[in-house]
């Protein structure tokens, strides 16, 4: 591998590493995010649902995404999300779907999963004089959770949220797995073509730790904020 730290490869390598890899990254994970709040917050719905089989069916979910590995979930999505659009297509072939696509619709799913857990317990949180006050108002019970109740609970939560995120951003790593070029990725093929490792896995090591020990301290502020507030 040679002696000595070698800096000369971060620097010929950066902007491949931060357009490439980074890029990918913040983008699988800021719309797997959103996407994973929007479908948690409908499973939290339906697990506070009084129909016994919409909270079943999101229990379900629920409980089994929180029960297999990321890993295996990427990998099993891979391989299985184009014979499904091949059969919703009606085509007797797998549908092209690229790495990113396959990955950003298995981090939704999965995250789904942990953000309507964060939702469902937002929800409660909120004191059910709010939606007897809602409906006083003549609101209905979509009107009173749109309006009333689930503002206050994205409040409440918001630093879980982005802790959820945090971790989010991390697992965005596993897409090793589809050959998919993320931050990590990126580093691992520049580690490789010039067999520089250790360069390459620290400078990788210490960017992530730089953007989420100072996404972390922003959750923490902000949850002090929020705790003033209540």
């Amino acid at each position: 591998m040679g002696g000595g730290f070698d800096f000369d490869v971060i620097e010929r390598s950066w902007v491949y590493l931060f357009r490439e890899g980074m890029s990918f990254t913040v983008t699988l994970t800021l719309l797997a995010t959103m996407g994973g709040i929007v479908l948690g917050t409908l499973l939290a719905l339906m697990r506070l649902s009084s129909y016994r089989t919409l909270n079943l069916i999101a229990g379900t979910y629920v409980n089994t995404m929180r029960s297999l590995p990321l890993v295996l979930v990427i990998f099993w999505f891979f391989f299985l999300v184009p014979y499904i659009g091949g059969w919703l297509v009606g085509s007797n072939q797998p549908i092209k779907v690229g790495a990113f696509a396959s990955a950003l619709i298995t981090f939704t799913m999965f995250e789904a999963a942990f953000f309507c857990e964060i939702m469902r317990a937002g929800i409660q949180s909120i004191p059910k004089g709010q939606m007897a006050a809602g409906y006083a108002l003549g609101l209905n019970y979509r009107q009173t959770m749109a309006t009333i109740v689930l503002p206050q609970a994205f409040r409440n939560m918001l630093p879980v949220l982005l802790t959820q995120t945090i971790i989010l951003f991390q697992d965005t790593s596993l897409v090793y797995v589809i050959s998919s070029t993320d931050f990590l990725g990126a580093a691992v093929k520049v580690a490789n073509r010039d067999h520089r490792l250790v360069e390459m896995y620290t400078f990788a090591a210490l960017i992530y730790f730089i953007i989420c020990f100072t996404a972390s301290l922003y959750v923490r502020r902000l949850q002090a904020r929020i705790s003033i507030i209540r």
